[in-house]
């Protein structure tokens, strides 16, 4: 596998059902492109996203918060116990060629941060909207669609 991409999804724990959707997409169309989906191995858009790629024949795995692989969601075929509760979104991070954040929370904001600090090219899909007068970080790119999102990724 060492020829393979490698994309990292992130996002919260918790989300909506248009959230979901988006992530289900992004996982079946990273799938879809013969990359592994790496993430935090939980609910919310880890699990969407993760049911996306193996609906489509995909790879995932997850880097868990904690030491229990019952705490995983359904949909992984790895999972990695890390027993460093958020400290693990480095390495979810830092395991893709490229991120794609999906809505989210602080934990998100987080991954975001990490990522460009690893020097991972982020995408984003209606996540942490920047303002308009800041402008957009070096690194941060906004998607309009998943597969936008995903193209994007894939190109890095």
């Amino acid at each position: 596998m060492k020829d393979v991409k490698y994309i990292s999804v992130i996002g919260a724990g918790e989300c909506d059902a248009g959230t979901a959707r988006m992530a289900k997409e992004v996982g079946r169309l990273i799938a879809r492109a013969g990359a592994v989906l790496v993430c935090g191995g939980m609910g919310g858009v880890m699990e969407a996203a993760c049911r996306g790629a193996k609906g489509a024949g995909g790879t995932t795995i997850g880097i868990l918060p904690g030491l229990d692989r019952r705490d995983a969601n359904e949909w992984l075929d790895y999972s990695v116990c890390t027993g460093i509760g958020h400290a693990r979104n480095l390495a979810v991070a830092a395991s893709g060629a490229a991120v794609i954040a999906i809505g989210g929370e602080f934990g998100t904001l987080s991954e975001i941060g990490l990522a460009r600090k690893c020097g991972r090219p982020v995408i984003t899909l209606e996540s942490w909207e920047i303002k308009k007068d800041a402008g957009t970080p070096p690194g941060v790119t906004p998607a309009a669609t998943p597969a936008e999102a995903v193209r994007m990724a894939l190109d890095q």
